[in-house]
């Protein structure tokens, strides 16, 4: 029945799935704008405080993760109604955002066409083990895990480490062909172009001070954003017989209920289970289809504060059918002990 219920509920989204060119051209814009607005400030304020430069770099990060989120739309085709345009202004906007958009559009499009399942794990997701292939692990390989799973590397050293190195060599690229690989180096050289302007610009000394923060909260905001998407209780996630792409969808991606600046400085991408759904929903309609199917909202639910409770999430226990703890394992023990 919940099966057949997800399944209804693509064919009930179609009609949203039509982007307006005006609307997103707009969006773009404004977006662009907004990011090059929070810059030049920034450099003004270099000359009066730095702690005020490094303040205006938040709204800055968030201009960059609303840049990505229409980039991710673009990787959709769901920005505009033109391919040729989607990939465009994709393909510009990597380089603002540090990511090569075709490599970065084929990887995502895996983790849409296996999200929830369990034995398809590992291609654009957040590295997930079970309970028991944690515990097959010998100490070394559980102490990488645990160190992996570590909120500091998880949300600070691991969203630097994939925009800044990661991106800019992505192995598996060289095994998509020779298009993806090329795709990167020119994404590489324009960042590189880029970056070198605005150096001589402003002076590279202020370039770092005021770009260098912004691509490491933005980062790290973006990482967070697609943790709690999938990384909440309760998610879905089933082995291969059973695993169902819409229930998966539908259920295994929440509904992050952010207060509304929030949700439109972050492209809507918290109403995850409705793109999930229909990835080809621009990010500009997603608030729509709540307004217009409010039983969508119960689903998934996770508020700001609750958000905060799924750092401890590390593990999936297939026989509790939930993400838990590391602390549940030495619960367990002490149960078996007593």
């Amino acid at each position: 029945m919940e099966t057949a219920s997800a399944r209804e509920w693509v064919g009930r989204l179609r009609p949203y799935r039509q982007p307006d060119d005006r609307r997103s051209a707009f969006e773009t814009f404004l977006t662009c704008g907004l990011l090059v607005l929070f810059w030049v400030l920034m450099w003004f304020a270099l000359s009066i405080n730095t702690l005020l430069t490094l303040a205006l770099s938040i709204p800055a990060a968030l201009m960059m993760v609303r840049l990505f989120i229409i980039q991710h739309d673009c990787g959709h085709g769901s920005m505009f109604s033109s391919a040729k345009w989607n990939d465009r202004v994709g393909r510009a906007l990597g380089v603002v955002t540090l990511t090569p958009y075709d490599y970065w559009r084929r990887s995502h499009a895996m983790h849409h066409a296996a999200s929830g399942n369990l034995d398809r794990r590992g291609i654009g997701d957040i590295d997930t083990l079970t309970v028991e292939e944690y515990l097959a692990l010998s100490k070394f390989g559980r102490l990488k895990y645990r160190l992996y799973r570590h909120p500091i590397v998880m949300f600070g050293i691991g969203p630097a480490f994939i925009f800044l190195l990661q991106h800019r060599v992505p192995i598996a690229a060289l095994k998509d062909g020779v298009m993806s690989w090329a795709s990167v180096m020119i994404t590489n050289l324009a960042i590189v172009a880029m970056w070198v302007a605005l150096g001589l610009l402003v002076g590279f000394k202020a370039f770092l001070i005021i770009h260098l923060p912004i691509m490491l909260i933005g980062a790290s905001v973006g990482v967070w954003m697609f943790y709690v998407q999938h990384q909440f209780d309760p998610t879905h996630w089933e082995r291969a017989p059973e695993w169902e792409r819409e229930s998966a969808a539908l259920h295994g991606s929440s509904f992050y209920d952010l207060p509304k600046p929030l949700m439109w400085l972050t492209g809507n991408i918290g109403i995850h289970h409705v793109h999930h759904l229909s990835s080809r929903i621009p990010f500009y309609r997603l608030p729509q289809v709540l307004k217009d199917f409010p039983e969508l909202a119960d689903i998934g639910r996770l508020s700001l504060w609750q958000s905060f409770r799924c750092v401890r999430l590390t593990l999936w226990d297939e026989e509790l059918r939930r993400l838990v703890p590391f602390r549940s394992l030495r619960d367990r023990t002490a149960a078996v002990a007593a």
